[in-house]
């Protein structure tokens, strides 16, 4: 049975040159996909011994010398490359992370993006590392690091923008024909925005290709991954639109992505933690992300702390 829909869900190595369809698409199908269960019956398995003291994880994974990420197939975040091996923003930032915290080896965990938090909480691996946004109701299910970049939305359209689609209400006013992630936060923005039928699709490449083919009129995700999608598709027939700002209650929101970690596993987080700001003040982590699409109006210094407020 797929998870529960949260309220606000969610929702990433730079390829030299355009990357060929055959290739997006051997990538992505290369990660599979993983059965997906209930998140409240996967929270009911989560060990909490150690939830007092900050858990001993890291310490465990200085032992083995290796960490488990999870990932969900998704460019620039965290994906599989057309080399058949783990890239992305978050696995490129977590193995020089881990690496500084003694676990050199980092090793891949491939499922579908509704699953993350389910396969994390049942131990299937160590630690998210899909870029995922941060928001109140996912704070209550794990334990976010601060985030490392902060993102806008924007579409897929048919080439030349024929239904002048540049946000959710214009697609609500319009009647296109919206689709987007599974357990993407787009999800509620577009019926925020008042469309009224979402629908649902694998992943930004299968969006890009119902966009071509004229079975949806816009695909929505976030502006770093529709750009790249569409650039390294080389499609004459789709393009990105500008950066889409999405509402909540009226207000415009900017979302925040990050790791994150079992709920009693404060001790890595925190240590996690300590070496992402230095990466952020030294200016190391806008270097290792750029070459995957991010510059500076990606990164942010919000705490998730803030993000995880009601």
């Amino acid at each position: 049975m797929a998870p529960p829909q949260e309220k606000y869900p969610r929702q990433r190595r730079q390829l030299r040159g355009a990357l060929p369809r055959r290739s997006l698409l051997a990538g992505v199908a290369a990660l599979g996909t993983a059965a997906t269960t209930g998140l409240t019956s996967a929270c009911s398995r989560i060990s909490l011994e150690d939830a007092g003291n900050g858990g001993d994880l890291l310490e465990r994974l200085k032992a083995q010398g290796t960490v488990k990420l999870g990932l969900a197939g998704e460019q620039p975040y965290g994906y599989i490359g057309r080399d058949g091996r783990m890239t992305g923003t978050s696995p490129t930032v977590a193995k020089i992370i881990f690496g500084r915290l003694g676990v050199p080896d980092v090793q891949p965990f491939a499922t579908e993006f509704g699953s993350l938090i389910t396969g994390l909480n049942s131990q299937q691996f160590d630690v998210v590392a899909a870029g995922m946004y941060i928001n109140p109701d996912r704070c209550q299910q794990v334990l976010f690091a601060d985030p490392e970049y902060q993102m806008l939305d924007a579409f897929i359209v048919r080439r030349g923008n024929p239904m002048n689609l540049h946000s959710y209400r214009d697609v609500a006013k319009a009647g296109a024909r919206l689709a987007t992630g599974v357990g993407y936060a787009e999800i509620a923005y577009a019926k925020e925005g008042g469309v009224r039928h979402v629908g649902t699709l694998p992943d930004p490449l299968a969006g890009l290709l119902a966009v071509e083919q004229g079975r949806i009129d816009v695909f929505a995700g976030t502006a770093v991954t529709v750009r790249n999608v569409v650039k390294q598709s080389r499609t004459t027939k789709a393009e990105a639109t500008a950066e889409v700002t999405p509402l909540v209650d009226g207000k415009p929101v900017i979302d925040v992505g990050a790791f994150a970690f079992r709920p009693s596993e404060s001790n890595l987080r925190d240590a996690f933690n300590t070496e992402l700001h230095k990466m952020r003040a030294s200016g190391e982590l806008l270097r290792v992300m750029r070459p995957f699409g991010f510059g500076e109006k990606q990164m942010t210094t919000i705490t998730a702390k803030e993000k995880c407020q009601p």
